[in-house]
């Protein structure tokens, strides 16, 4: 059968309807408590005919939490309110997973409940400032270095979320590898400095994630496992030393795991070739991600650069954008003001083709 966008495909035992991967995107939407809401369970319901659903980085652990309204996945209420969102996409024949993302030093203490720490690999604070909704843009709060039996707990606990996916009624869950959190301080060569066994070479600085992926994989099985990397990235304040060479690293530890999937970014800078650095030394499970159309992601897939594409900005103002690819019908513009609000707007209020034609 020739491999299109609208074909069938499998990552472990994870299945796609088709191969147009919505990708995650925070979306400040849940509560204080991070609690997905009735809201959030609306608007993945109505983008349930993608062949994969990404659901919004959360955090395992509240000292991985980065921002207001961010979701986690951490507490029994937690997992009861995602199982809202988990029904809501499996109705509409979908599957999704859900992407754990602890921030380390990303984040500030007006966000996290008092007390709770700021960590990270190594006690380097980053350049920049978040938005609060309590005191408006601050600094990023200074992190405390991670003990060695600190990083194993921290690894456990990826493991105990992952199971706690499961038990929400997530198909698998994809570890958060880019844009500056935890995984990526401890890849990255400009935010570890340490001299245990999780820094010092490239094999050492992936060892953080590569456990991560390891103890979530023996919980709930490699086959229900997935990993997104960017190599080149330089988001929050990283940077690497050879940033091909240690994202390639990885990629070899996480093939060795056996993982479902590893979902690419195309990368930012031009000397490196992401997805063919992953085909290289990943395989062929491959999510590509960034910059594609229907036309370009349909001729990624003919070709087999990889098995399924993911959309973000396209998914935002489009709730039906397989239909929409499949008919070749034109796409909705989204609003950028309401990206990170906490209401309906801009969120579950985008109209499918039949609504806005019987709007």
């Amino acid at each position: 059968m020739t491999q299109t966008l609208f074909t069938p495909t499998q990552f472990g035992r994870i299945t796609l309807q088709n191969r147009i991967v919505m990708a995650p995107m925070t979306r400040n939407r849940a509560t204080p408590e991070g609690l997905a809401t009735p809201m959030m369970a609306e608007h993945y319901g109505q983008r349930g005919d993608a062949g994969l659903i990404v659901a919004e980085g959360s955090w395992p652990e509240v000292t991985g939490q980065a921002y207001n309204r961010q979701p986690g996945i951490e507490t029994a209420g937690q997992v009861r309110a995602w199982q809202r969102v988990t029904d809501a996409v499996h109705a509409r024949g979908g599957s999704i997973v859900l992407q754990l993302m602890h921030s380390g030093r990303i984040g500030s203490h007006h966000i996290k409940p008092a007390g709770v720490r700021t960590v990270s690999a190594s006690a380097i604070k980053a350049q920049g400032q978040i938005w609060t909704d309590v005191a408006g843009m601050q600094d990023f709060d200074p992190p405390i270095a991670l003990s060695t039996e600190e990083v194993k707990a921290v690894i456990a606990m990826h493991a105990q979320s992952a199971q706690r996916a499961i038990d929400a009624g997530f198909d698998g869950v994809e570890l958060h590898g880019t844009s500056g959190y935890l995984s990526m301080q401890f890849l990255s060569s400009s935010t570890n400095q340490r001299s245990d066994e999780y820094g010092g070479n490239a094999a050492h600085r992936a060892r953080f994630a590569a456990e991560c992926l390891g103890e979530m994989s023996a919980c709930i099985g490699a086959d229900r496992v997935g990993l997104r990397l960017n190599p080149g990235n330089t988001y929050n304040d990283t940077s690497d030393e050879d940033s091909a060479a240690t994202h390639a690293e990885l990629m070899r530890q996480a093939a060795g795991i056996g993982i479902a999937y590893l979902h690419v970014m195309r990368a930012a800078v031009p000397e490196i070739d992401a997805f063919a650095l992953a085909r290289q030394h990943f395989g062929e499970n491959l999510i590509l991600n960034d910059g594609f159309d229907a036309s370009s992601a349909e001729a990624a897939v003919a070709a087999g650069e990889g098995r399924a594409v993911s959309f973000a900005r396209h998914f935002i103002g489009n709730p039906d954008l397989v239909r929409r690819m499949r008919e070749g019908l034109p796409l909705s513009k989204f609003d950028r003001k309401t990206l990170y609000t906490d209401g309906e707007q801009g969120y579950t209020d985008y109209l499918s083709v039949g609504s806005a034609v019987a709007a």
